[in-house]
């Protein structure tokens, strides 16, 4: 107590100077009137600047959840449009897909933490395991397109085979010209992927799409893997050379929804068993 006396003491004068300074200021103001104005119309755009930048402070502090929350409410809808889509296939009018297999494709939204794209054979780390009832062989989406698919879990991370994978296939299909290939990426640019084994015979276009289709139980079908950019002609062959737009944006991934096929076993164990009885 007796420092902060000595202080006041020392600086009496300057103490002094500013009071009057503050009281000259405030008589400057309340006197004139274009002194008054213009002391108001500053402070007001000064203090609109501040707020402005407060405000944006605080919308980019939110944006993190404001993704978590679009990233659930995406597996909500994702949920709601496959089972819409497989209880009224392409198909004659008397079939009618059975409850259990329209509504055979459960999503769980999971946070990207680790990513690469510079590998002959890339992976993801996602931050969901086997406590939140993921397992290896799971497909892995993102909101655009095809990701890959679950490699190995323990109790709360997971490690996903990235679509960019020199051994990742995936049966597609073409949607106008309502053929089946197999979608593969060549190693070089993580933005393009090949699609093979589509017959010269079959019209292709570029921008047309290319989905995931019927033939697999990893994915739900329609899902996007990617879109035509280029078509020419294998040599010596007699399928096109496609190369597509991969759909999903790699350097910018940040949620992704793991795809459970809770019928997978049941149809893998009945078309196993028919393999080994033949």
């Amino acid at each position: 107590m007796g420092e902060l006396v000595d202080f006041f003491i020392r600086s009496r004068n300057f103490i002094l100077f500013v009071l009057l300074e503050v009281l000259s200021f405030y008589f400057i103001i309340n006197t004139n009137n274009y002194w008054g104005a213009t002391y108001f119309n500053t402070s007001n755009r000064y203090a609109a600047q501040v707020l402005a930048w407060s405000n944006a402070v605080n919308e980019f502090a939110r944006l993190r959840q404001v993704n978590a929350d679009l990233a659930m409410e995406n597996e909500r809808l994702n949920a709601q449009l496959t089972q819409l889509l497989q209880s009224k296939p392409a198909a004659p009018a008397e079939y009618a897909a059975d409850s259990a297999f329209a509504s055979r494709f459960k999503f769980t939204v999971a946070k990207v933490v680790n990513n690469t794209t510079q590998f002959a054979n890339n992976y993801i780390t996602i931050d969901k395991g086997t406590d939140d009832g993921i397992r290896p062989g799971m497909g892995v989406i993102s909101p655009t397109g095809v990701v890959g698919r679950v490699k190995s879990c323990n109790r709360h991370f997971s490690v996903v085979t990235s679509i960019l994978h020199s051994s990742f296939l995936v049966s597609s299909a073409l949607t106008k010209a309502e053929e089946i290939g197999t979608a593969r990426w060549d190693g070089v640019d993580p933005h393009l992927i090949k699609l093979n084994d589509i017959s010269l015979t079959k019209p292709v276009a570029k921008g047309d799409s290319v989905v995931t289709s019927e033939r697999n139980s990893t994915f739900p079908p329609g899902i996007l893997v990617g879109r035509v950019r280029t078509v020419g002609v294998q040599p010596n062959r007699v399928f096109h050379d496609i190369t597509l737009d991969l759909a999903t944006n790699f350097s910018s991934l940040a949620f992704v929804y793991v795809v459970e096929n809770r019928l997978q076993t049941e149809q893998e164990q009945l078309e196993n068993q028919i393999e080994t009885e033949k």
